[in-house]
């Protein structure tokens, strides 16, 4: 009823581990220490750009490594996707939540992105930052409130991921495969009633 997947369990939580993990100590460390060090507005948005600008080929490697645990624990269990009532609910929710993390990331990214630009100091940077969406101002209203939600979804995420661990104790899946079973019998008994010759 159940089997190992150990490797894909790791880059499922490593993953998501780092992606949280980061996220959280960018918003509330790196920010907060740019603001409290910075002697100017551009000097913390260039403490801050730096730190994100290290931090984001490992945040992507980190969402990368999660995303290959995660689609490979979704193709070992799809049996229980399909068999084990709830199974498919959580999975979507962790769908959407996941999609929403992504989304959110990317956000974040390109708004933190024109602020770097912007306070770099350089005219070419500056012309780049001009091509970016909005203002400067309103990138940074909008920023200091969406990098707030990377950690929220990707602690939801770590909440369904609790679930997920839950529904494969051995009498949680029996439970959920029977009440499955019993959702779908009448379908069952009348597709074989209108197949059987009358």
């Amino acid at each position: 009823m159940s089997q190992r997947n150990t490797v894909l369990r790791s880059l499922h939580d490593v993953g998501l581990a780092a992606w949280f993990g980061g996220s959280l100590m960018g918003a509330v460390g790196l920010n907060g220490a740019a603001k409290v060090q910075g002697r100017s507005w551009e000097d913390g948005a260039r403490i801050a750009s730096t730190g994100w600008a290290l931090w984001a080929p490992v945040g992507a490697a980190a969402i990368g490594v999660h995303l290959v645990g995660s689609t490979g624990l979704l193709a070992a269990n799809a049996t229980r996707v399909v068999t084990q009532r709830g199974v498919a609910a959580s999975v979507l929710a962790k769908t959407v939540l996941t999609g929403a993390a992504l989304a959110a990331t990317v956000y974040t990214r390109v708004l933190g992105k024109k602020i770097e630009l912007t306070s770099s100091g350089d005219p070419q940077d500056a012309e780049r930052a001009d091509r970016l969406p909005g203002d400067t101002g309103q990138a940074e209203r909008r920023l200091s409130y969406a990098q707030w939600s990377v950690p929220a979804l990707t602690c939801g995420l770590i909440v369904v991921n609790a679930l997920h661990g839950e529904q494969q104790r051995p009498s949680q899946q029996l439970y959920g495969m029977l009440r499955r079973a019993r959702t779908l019998a009448p379908y069952v008994v009348r597709a074989c009633y209108w197949h059987l010759p009358h």
